[in-house]
């Protein structure tokens, strides 16, 4: 049967990141794709130029519209703009007995540009956490979700991982990609099972807009047919794939698009 999955997430406009990435994930790995807007965001591959947030009622009747008719085998949730949309997620996902929860804390855009009010960090670590099967922070915003400042290491990486864990979630995976003087970026994944580190060759591209979307929607969409380490595994593997491949399009002038469909369409370098 193939997996129906939800994207809660927000826009981008050149289809590298956010809800368009999340919806291209899935679809390339073979699962059906459904979604709802929490903010309309006006961005490219340069970076975020504003976004608008919608009402969180609005943001509720969404993702009621979606579990009230289609069975949702898994979630990921992306950027959520405020506290009050926080909470809606948080009520309605509940409500609906919502299961295989990825929340990417989408905080800050690569370029700079702050995705998420203040007041709302409060809201996504008491509220959203602990509803999470995984939650994929990267370095900066595990600081923020610690609520301390870290001098980041591959022993510190190691050593908040218990930290982490205790904010509520099943699993952790905590990515290393900030991590800048290594040959490889490692994520580290730590749970019920223990602990397992997911390194990869760092791949020289400036085509790196929507790398922590697609991984935890990855995640999302492998999670109905796999266990969460095997999940996190195939995710990493497609997301390596997808940035491996990236040079083979031509979308904009800064950090441009992964390719999503790498595995499915030829190009002139594999006919």
């Amino acid at each position: 049967m193939i997996a129906n999955i939800l994207t809660i997430a927000g826009t981008d406009p050149s289809g590298g990141a956010g809800l368009q990435a999340d919806i291209k994930t899935f679809s390339a790995l073979g699962t059906y794709a459904t979604s709802a807007i929490t903010a309309v965001v006006a961005q490219n591959t340069q970076g975020v130029r504003d976004y608008v947030a919608l009402e969180p009622a609005f943001v509720a009747e969404q993702i009621d519209a979606v579990f009230d008719d289609v069975r949702i085998d898994a979630v990921k949730i992306g950027m959520i703009a405020n506290a009050r949309i926080a909470e809606a997620i948080a009520e309605r996902l509940r409500h609906h007995a919502a299961r295989n929860i990825v929340l990417d804390p989408v905080m800050v855009a690569k370029s700079g540009h702050g995705l998420l009010d203040a007041d709302a960090v409060t809201a996504v670590r008491d509220l959203l956490v602990p509803l999470a099967t995984v939650i994929t922070p990267n370095l900066p915003e595990a600081s923020v979700l610690l609520g301390r400042n870290i001098d980041w290491t591959p022993a510190e990486m190691h050593s908040v991982l218990p930290d982490l864990h205790a904010l509520g979630a099943d699993w952790v995976l905590l990515k290393g990609g900030h991590l800048k003087d290594s040959a490889e970026s490692t994520d580290l994944l730590f749970g019920p099972e223990g602990m397992a580190a997911f390194p990869a060759p760092r791949i020289a591209t400036r085509n790196d807009h929507g790398t922590g979307c697609t991984l935890s929607a990855a995640i999302a969409a492998l999670l109905p047919s796999h266990g969460v380490v095997e999940s996190v595994r195939q995710a990493k593997a497609f997301l390596h794939g997808a940035l491996a491949a990236s040079d083979a399009l031509d979308v904009g002038h800064g950090h441009g698009p992964l390719h999503h469909f790498h595995r499915l369409w030829s190009t002139p370098e594999a006919s």
